[in-house]
């Protein structure tokens, strides 16, 4: 319940993943729906169109008859056609979205009546200006490859080239010419590869949306786990305390106060600590390290014996604290070979014991326990180890007073938390 209610809370300040998504650009939408996009669209694929000038010529100069007429006005036609035909399938010419198919051999069936229209109006051409109109079998198998899945498209190209060239051979009056036949192949390869490229495209745009709308999710949960952390042991401790301030009213009035003082320290921290979350700063916390740790512990087969609260711990004390627990932890982990550990939090700090053996000698300061030196001496406090016999080590962070020389040792900035032998 509680986890629900911090998610509904960070649902409301955060925004629902689909209210982020409908302000995420999708593949086929933007600048490419604009009129804008649509002109420049529509240039680049009509720009292709000057190749049939020649037949265009040939009409023109036949436009005293009607052959000539209905020729010319077969490529005006077919041109206009063509243009609208790219213009309302572009989506799925550039694949820029995912488009289900009418059935298994054609996009839709206004695909099919537009690509009939064109193949209706190329042989018109064909038949009225020979071998000056078959130039329009170019842009016509090239639509092909938008109106039909790709092996049919590339079957009725290749059925398109053969009859061609069958044409070009049987036809009197028609030269054995190759130029139309190469020019559908080179266009449908160009135009096929384009399209895989910007499916490629499509495809990794999309897999940014769902990487982008998993790192929301994943985000918000982060943040939910966070707060509830953060709120679900302080509430407690607050509730129980302020029941035994209530109780203690009439009995012990100075006891009272104290426990409300205690209480008005509680939740300035726990307030601290939301902000904190909320606010999206990944700040080091004790719960949040001692969580980590006890995870950390448990995957390496250590047996761990943690705190279930920081109340102890001062404020100004627990993110160093939290350091303490992250380094130390570390350290056991990694070089320990140890069976159990043990973390002690009190009103001077933090206490890390393990039952492993000491780490190897080395010359290396490591980074993590020099910061860990720099934020001690920050606050006042100080880095004390030393060896358990017959076996162990014991690391800890305490403010002043620390521990006596007889029995612990400063520890020196080598390794990752345990002594190194002079």
């Amino acid at each position: 319940m509680e986890r629900r209610a911090v998610g509904a809370f960070l649902s409301e300040r955060l925004g629902d993943v689909a209210d982020l998504e409908d302000e995420t650009p999708r593949p086929g939408d933007g600048w490419d729906d604009t009129w804008k996009g649509k002109a420049l669209g529509l240039f680049f694929v009509g720009i292709w169109l000057v190749f049939l000038s020649d037949a265009v010529v040939t009409a023109w100069d036949q436009r005293a008859t009607a052959r000539g007429d209905v020729g010319l006005a077969a490529l005006v036609g077919f041109s206009v056609v063509y243009l609208a035909h790219f213009t309302n399938l572009r989506h799925t010419a550039w694949r820029l979205q995912r488009t289900v198919p009418a059935n298994r051999w054609f996009v839709s069936r206004m695909a099919l009546a537009g690509w009939l229209g064109l193949a209706v109006l190329a042989a018109v051409a064909t038949v009225t200006l020979g071998q000056q109109g078959a130039s329009s079998w170019v842009f016509f198998a090239v639509s092909g490859l938008w109106t039909f899945r790709l092996r049919l498209a590339f079957a009725i190209g290749g059925a398109l080239v053969l009859l061609y060239e069958l044409l070009a051979y049987h036809v009197s009056g028609w030269d054995h010419d190759s130029s139309v036949s190469m020019s559908m192949v080179m266009a449908m390869a160009a135009v096929s590869g384009a399209m895989l490229a910007s499916s490629r495209q499509r495809a990794l745009a999309e897999a940014r949306d769902e990487n982008a709308r998993l790192m929301v999710e994943e985000e918000r949960n982060r943040m939910a786990r966070d707060v509830h952390d953060i709120l679900g042991h302080s509430l407690t401790v607050i509730t129980v305390k302020a029941e035994l301030a209530a109780r203690l009213l009439e009995v012990d009035p100075q006891r009272a106060r104290a426990e409300v003082a205690d209480l008005e320290r509680l939740s300035r921290d726990a307030l601290a600590d939301v902000r904190r979350a909320v606010a999206g700063f990944r700040e080091i916390s004790l719960s949040g390290e001692l969580a980590r740790a006890r995870k950390a512990l448990s995957t390496a087969g250590i047996a761990a014996e943690l705190p279930t609260a920081t109340d102890d711990v001062p404020s100004d004390m627990r993110e160093l604290c939290a350091w303490a627990v992250r380094e130390g932890v570390t350290n056991v982990i990694r070089h320990s070979s140890a069976s159990r550990c043990t973390i002690t939090l009190d009103d001077r700090g933090v206490t890390i014991v393990d039952d492993g053996a000491p780490a190897a000698e080395s010359s290396g300061q490591g980074n993590g326990l020099v910061g860990l030196h720099e934020r001690a001496a920050a606050v006042g406090a100080e880095v004390v180890a030393r060896r358990r016999e017959p076996r162990g080590f014991e690391l800890s962070v305490l403010a002043p007073p620390g521990p006596t020389a007889e029995h612990s040792r400063r520890l020196r900035p080598e390794g990752l938390g345990r002594p190194v032998t002079p």
